[in-house]
């Protein structure tokens, strides 16, 4: 194995257990990927702006300016495409970011407005209140696995989940909960499909990857192929006591010699409590027996078996 490849893109070994951010093949794909998206551009943006340039100025000097503006261009996508994983880390890191900014600029613009003691307790009752009511709690912790759930998914795609040979993962969409765990939609990229996904054991490694009962794959829709939805079950909302508010709607002042419908026979207890019911079997009667291929005739000699 050469050194360059036991280095990964920001100079960080392999060895000793430490872990790239950006492995180096995907690095060198996308460099190439840039490589020539950068001449192409080059080309096509120089190419047309020469064109429209040399009707207002020198043909000459036309062609420099479009030169330079298809080198600027050039360079912009060329920046673009070497970014892009990197500029994905931080997409999928997005949701914890925001929250990150919002706690530090939101504790420095607390102690800058309110003297110690008022910032404690602020962040007391806002770490606390949460904490102690018992829906918000729930609730916290379901964004909580919302988030965690779709760097799971992540992780799964990337481990065990066959790519395309790009090796580009599926976009992971947003994810909400539901009463029974989280809901995550997946853009699924070109290599990959729902029967992939469906494959023997690959639902049971879903699910332990999840920290999850069970794990269920299905479309999100006709339109597109790509879009699926999973849903990942990790409590069973049905198997708990429901309480119901219907028992109070009935009126307790009913008499127990309420009249009934004439339609009902009349219920007791007990079975002694039923008064007995002499039962008339219907009388027999015989039913005409209609022929098995009745031919109906019309004046116009139409016969709807012929199209049957």
């Amino acid at each position: 194995m050469s050194k360059s490849s036991q280095r990964s893109p920001f100079g960080w070994s392999n060895r000793g257990g430490q872990v790239t951010v950006i492995e180096a093949p995907v690095a060198r794909s996308y460099r190439r990927r840039a490589v020539i998206a950068f001449w192409v551009t080059l080309g096509v943006v120089g190419l047309l702006a020469a064109t429209v340039a040399s009707h207002y100025t020198h043909p000459i000097l036309g062609a420099l300016l479009g030169v330079v503006l298809g080198a600027v261009l050039g360079a912009v996508v060329f920046a673009l495409i070497v970014a892009w994983p990197v500029l994905r880390v931080f997409w999928h890191w997005l949701p914890e970011i925001g929250l990150g900014l919002a706690a530090v600029y939101g504790w420095t613009a607390l102690m800058q407005s309110t003297p110690l003691w008022g910032s404690l307790l602020v962040v007391a009752l806002v770490v606390g209140v949460p904490a102690a009511i018992a829906p918000v709690r729930r609730r916290v912790m379901a964004w909580a696995w919302c988030l965690i759930v779709r760097h799971r998914l992540r992780l799964c795609f990337a481990a065990f989940i066959a790519t395309n040979r790009h090796g580009s993962l599926p976009l992971i969409l947003p994810a909400k909960s539901t009463p029974a765990g989280e809901r995550v939609w997946v853009w699924l990229r070109p290599g990959l499909s729902l029967r992939d996904l469906e494959q023997d054991g690959q639902m049971q490694k879903l699910a332990v990857a999840c920290w999850a009962n069970e794990v269920r794959v299905m479309r999100a829709g006709r339109k597109y192929a790509a879009l699926i939805r999973i849903d990942i079950t990790r409590r069973e909302p049905l198997a708990h006591t429901v309480v119901s508010p219907l028992p109070d709607y009935v009126p307790t002042d009913i008499p127990s010699n309420a009249p009934t419908s004439p339609g009902m026979p009349p219920v007791g207890l007990d079975l002694p409590d039923v008064p007995d019911q002499p039962v008339t079997a219907p009388a027999d009667t015989p039913r005409q027996r209609k022929p098995r291929n009745p031919t109906t005739a019309s004046p116009t000699g139409f016969d709807p078996s012929d199209y049957a």
